[in-house]
């Protein structure tokens, strides 16, 4: 019987994680970050503290990791923690919306970005994004060696591009630039405590995927140790890169100037490059190109990590006998996401409500350390998060205060994503018992 095979090393799994992370959010996000914290210091230490609560979630999952270096990664925790059902649950959402709505949005922001050289018909704008997913799904069926392949190659591209970006703004703030004054934090805002969380939403949300890593332990060659490795290396990473970026950003533009800006990377860069914007604009579909190439590879052993356990479609469990990869589950997930993007903006809001699950699941599996440490205290643990329990209680708690913010300002959307749950509990009970 085919068995996944163990060909990922540790530099290959951290571009994974660094590439789940650095999508199209950080050449936006830091405009809408702007416009709520219009103050150069606050902005680079809102950053910074974003950086430090993923590395918190990191740290933790590391830990989770290192226990349970398994196939489905996030899947596995839930179940060893709570059990199947909850596991079940949390690949559902997964598949339903959470993974397959990002690749279809991904998608479709690449032919967006395209368009900048191409003159797109509406036709075109539908067949691009589908052909992508669809030929990704089938590169990432070919061997973990060329999926590993292509988020190396790929990830240090676009964090080379990134570093092109830096050195621009440090020429251009060395030749024409005006000093900013980086350490005042006197002209904050008044309402300074609700700025700030106003503006971790989207650094947030720029940081998310770093998990994806752990999908893909079973692969990983000595998995226990550089599973949570290059989930806190790739953190690291993001985060240095993240604060200076926002550096480059605002040595480039004013703030007001920033945060006005519906694309922050290509106005600032044209500030120093007449073609700034299309240099700008292949950046970001290189970076997109290569997440999507990451997501379709990682999140479908999740779907082949259910059927495993009998929780999900058999078939799913089969691996491709030539390439040792889970492509049914793979192609799944391709044709789901093509879906989506044939359904258009229908599902848009699924995937909204899908978000507040995803973030759910990923409180409970942190929760999940601490559950564990009680539980079995004496089992052997590769890896232990440092300052325990202050470094999970502080995503717990971060993660909490996000969940009920959206149950206070976005009922209709949080319970939306409970409703996408609920339509998952008789699939559950129909696999259990078709399964055994």
């Amino acid at each position: 019987m085919a068995k996944l095979e163990k060909r990922i090393n540790l530099f290959g799994l951290t571009m994974i994680a660094v590439g789940s992370c650095i999508g199209a959010g950080i050449f936006v996000t830091p405009g809408l970050v702007a416009q709520t914290m219009p103050n150069q210091s606050w902005i680079v230490l809102v950053w910074i503290f974003g950086g430090i609560i993923a590395l918190t979630g990191a740290l933790t999952f590391a830990e989770l990791g290192g226990l349970f270096p398994k196939a489905g990664g996030v899947y596995v925790f839930l179940k060893e923690t709570y059990g199947p059902f909850f596991g079940f649950l949390y690949g559902w959402i997964i598949l339903l919306a959470v993974n397959t709505g990002a690749l279809a949005a991904l998608a479709m922001a690449f032919t967006d970005y395209l368009s900048f050289f191409i003159p797109m018909s509406e036709s075109m704008r539908i067949i691009i994004p589908i052909g992508l997913i669809l030929g990704l799904s089938i590169i990432n069926s070919m061997g973990v060696n060329v999926s590993q392949w292509f988020a190396n190659v790929f990830t240090v591209l676009k964090l080379s591009a990134m570093a092109l970006i830096i050195l621009f703004s440090l020429s251009y703030f060395l030749g024409e630039g005006e000093t900013q004054n980086w350490l005042s934090i006197t002209d904050a805002p008044n309402n300074l405590f609700s700025a700030f969380f106003l503006a971790l939403i989207g650094v947030l949300w720029s940081f998310g995927g770093w998990h994806h890593a752990s999908y893909l332990a079973a692969e990983t060659i000595n998995p226990k140790v550089n599973v949570p490795r290059a989930m806190i290396l790739g953190t690291i990473i993001v985060t240095l890169t993240y604060v200076l970026i926002n550096m480059a950003y605002m040595i480039f533009l004013p703030l007001q100037e920033m945060a006005d800006s519906q694309k922050v990377a290509g106005d600032a860069v044209s500030k120093y490059l007449s073609f700034g914007g299309k240099l700008v604009a292949g950046i970001v579909m290189i970076s997109i190109f290569g997440t999507i190439s990451i997501y379709s590879m990682s999140a479908p052993r999740v779907y082949f990590a259910m059927a495993e356990d009998g929780v999900f479609f058999k078939t799913l469990s089969k691996l491709n006998t030539k390439y040792k990869t889970p492509s049914n589950a793979i192609y799944l997930q391709g044709f789901w996401a093509v879906i989506i993007i044939l359904a258009g903006k229908t599902f848009n809001n699924i995937i909204t409500y899908a978000t507040f699950m995803d973030i759910t699941f990923m409180t409970l599996a942190a929760i999940g350390v601490i559950v564990l440490r009680l539980k079995f205290k004496n089992l052997e643990r590769p890896f232990k998060v440092p300052m325990y329990p202050l470094t999970p209680i502080v995503f717990i708690g971060m993660s909490s205060i996000f969940l009920l913010n959206t149950l206070v300002e976005q009922p209709l959307h949080a319970f939306a994503g409970i409703g996408l749950l609920v339509l998952g509990l008789p699939f559950y009970y129909i696999f259990k018992k078709y399964n055994t």
